[in-house]
């Protein structure tokens, strides 16, 4: 029911914007699994959060858990593929600045919620509702409902 993309299509293609409250969804989901990891297995719990949120869209073929349970995927447009662990980690980088803010006591959530304002500013800005880790990566958040997606 979805749309097939071929390797010569990609290249041209304009994807439509993933729908940015799924999105919004699905990070918040991941965030959730960040929050888990560190309570639930300190001291090493932070490290597993940090791995998770760098490699998360590397997983199951371009979808984190939380993307997974959306329907959301990570894709790299001109590669015609489905987003790797390198992709994943690219894009994720600037999450995790924001994400080790957290552990400076009040201050630090300030420039952690100012981090995460910002990069859903520029996905409903920009027209693909891209963010700065998707224009450093080469990715597009799409709906996987929408598109047939092989990594030829």
């Amino acid at each position: 029911m979805g749309v097939y993309v071929d390797q010569t299509s990609a290249l041209e293609a304009v994807f439509p914007k993933a729908v940015i409250l799924h999105r919004v969804i699905a990070k918040g989901v991941d965030f959730l699994i960040l929050a888990i990891f560190r309570q639930i297995f300190p001291p090493t719990g932070i490290y597993l959060s940090i791995t998770y949120l760098l490699i998360a869209d590397g997983l199951f073929h371009g979808k984190s858990i939380g993307k997974l349970l959306v329907g959301l995927q990570t894709f790299v447009p001109h590669k015609n593929k489905n987003a790797s662990f390198r992709e994943s980690i690219i894009r994720n980088f600037p999450l995790l600045i924001g994400y080790l803010f957290l552990f400076i006591p009040y201050l630090g959530w300030i420039f952690f919620f100012l981090i995460i304002g910002f990069e859903l500013l520029l996905m409903i800005g920009n027209e693909k509702g891209l963010r700065i880790g998707d224009e450093l990566a080469k990715t597009q958040v799409l709906d996987s409902e929408s598109f047939e997606i092989k990594n030829l």
